[in-house]
């Protein structure tokens, strides 16, 4: 579904959002992984808008820049207005008129603070709009239990007069559960023609845009009410509990989606999957698995159970679990875990192994390679087929500087052995176990860095009696 007219997107985002009671602009809190002005910017981008008009103030810079930078559709045309002074909704969409000076177009004013709002309701919004004729139209929804809301208030014939305040309703107007969601359609001259008219007369001195409803009646025109049936949909998020059971919401839509893509969620009451992450048929998503930031999971995976991965990639095949991955690659066939530890920049290719408590950082381990357990590889280069012992420990720092081992094709590491970096073991070369090598070992050799074993007999017995003291005493 397209429409067939064009239209310009006001999105306000210059709020305080003192009832989140942090630092962060409100509008940039993170939802599934994203601020929740993204899911607001693609929701508009649905109608293909002539022009997107973001509307910020406070901490302005910090909501443009993440915008500039981290929002996924940078092509799309995207201009700021600043609100330098809070002087309520009606004022911040004021702050938008000149990026909209060409034309007369039709202007949709948004929230930036209504992540779970979708693009096929603005579109069915936009077309009802024409349809109808409206001069003036809002979308609604029916609470069960309306609290502070604004409420819509409606003539004898049903055509909405104006947006009443909770603490402004009649004994009459109790009953209404149609409340306005604050979002809005109008031609430009009309929208600001009615804002013009705003006045602040109010406890806080502000300009309200719920007040052009009441204008645009007085004067004729014709305003039209969308009610929206999901209330969920148009719910803006007020505090950090509305932005849970926001997200909430929306992690059950991406597990729902993915389910219906072929993908297992064993429970998705214990599985956290954000946008953006794709994930391959016949994967099984175990309990407590976390999915962060841009990962993309293969095919016939297993993943979980209690496993968390950031920005990684995991190939077809592959099984994780219990372990934590950031910023790595994983090819196919691999197993991660119990209990392994991916650090950034980290490559597994198809058929290694790391397994118990094993951690491996800014490294490339090889084809079939094994790291079973215990050990440390942090800065390292192994090969194919090598086989690294427990207790291995890749000594990279010195203090000052990191260094790279290079541990070729082959090679058998025993357990507990110290490689002292830089250093480089020859392919299919031996490290004795417990060894501390400082030196590069030849290719087919062994090498054995370790004192000479002495056993003393009867040492224990001579220096019980030396003290005077009985073995068992």
């Amino acid at each position: 579904m397209s429409l067939e007219f064009e239209l310009s997107v006001v999105v306000l985002a210059a709020g305080e959002g003192t009832r989140m009671h942090g630092d962060l602009p409100k509008v940039l809190y993170p939802l599934c992984g994203r601020p929740m002005v993204h899911y607001v910017l693609d929701a508009a981008m649905a109608l293909n808008p002539q022009k997107v008009v973001l509307v910020i103030g406070h901490k302005g810079e910090e909501v443009r820049d993440n915008i500039q930078s981290r929002w996924p559709r940078q092509n799309a045309e995207v201009d700021f207005a600043w609100q330098h002074q809070q002087k309520g909704t009606g004022h911040a969409v004021m702050c938008a008129k000149e990026a909209l000076l060409d034309g007369d177009p039709d202007v949709l004013v948004l929230y930036g603070d209504t992540p779970l709002l979708t693009g096929d309701t603005l579109l069915a919004f936009a077309k009802a709009h024409k349809e109808k004729g409206a001069h003036l139209s809002l979308i609604t929804t029916v609470l069960k239990d309306p609290a502070a809301y604004g409420r819509v208030v409606r003539d004898p014939r049903g055509n909405v007069s104006r947006i009443a305040e909770a603490r402004d309703l009649t004994p009459d107007e109790s009953h209404i559960y149609e409340v306005n969601a604050g979002i809005y359609m109008a031609r430009a001259s009309l929208l600001f023609d009615l804002l013009s008219r705003v006045g602040n007369h109010n406890a806080k001195g502000e300009y309200y845009l719920t007040d052009i409803v009441s204008l645009a009646s007085a004067s004729g025109h014709k305003v039209v009410a969308f009610v929206c049936e999901d209330e969920g949909v148009v719910q803006g998020i007020n505090d950090r509990w509305a932005l849970a059971q926001a997200e909430e919401t929306k992690r059950r839509a991406l597990l729902k989606d993915l389910a219906l893509s072929g993908v297992t969620v064993r429970d998705p009451s214990s599985t956290y999957v954000d946008s953006g992450v794709t994930v391959g048929p016949d994967t099984t998503l175990e309990p407590h698995t976390y999915l962060r930031g841009s990962t993309t999971i293969g095919p016939k995976c297993s993943i979980g159970p209690g496993t968390e991965i950031l920005n990684s990639k995991i190939g077809g095949g592959s099984r994780v679990w219990m372990s934590v991955i950031e910023d790595s690659v994983i090819e196919d066939g691999v197993q991660i875990g119990p209990f392994s530890h991916l650090r950034p920049n980290s490559l597994i290719k198809t058929g290694a192994l790391v397994g118990n408590f094993a951690e491996v950082k800014n490294s490339e381990v090889g084809l079939g390679t094994k790291i079973h357990h215990h050990s440390y590889i942090g800065d390292t280069d192994l090969g194919q087929g090598v086989n690294i012992g427990a207790g291995t420990v890749t000594v990279n720092y010195d203090g000052k500087h990191k260094h790279r081992t290079t541990i070729q094709d082959g090679a058998f590491v025993g357990c507990n052995a110290n490689l002292i970096a830089p250093v480089t073991i020859g392919e299919g070369s031996y490290v004795a176990a417990g060894s501390t090598i400082t030196h590069d070992v030849p290719q087919d050799a062994l090498a054995i860095a370790r004192e000479r074993q002495v056993v003393k007999e009867g040492w224990v017995s001579r220096r019980s009696k030396d003290n005077g003291q009985g073995r068992n005493q």
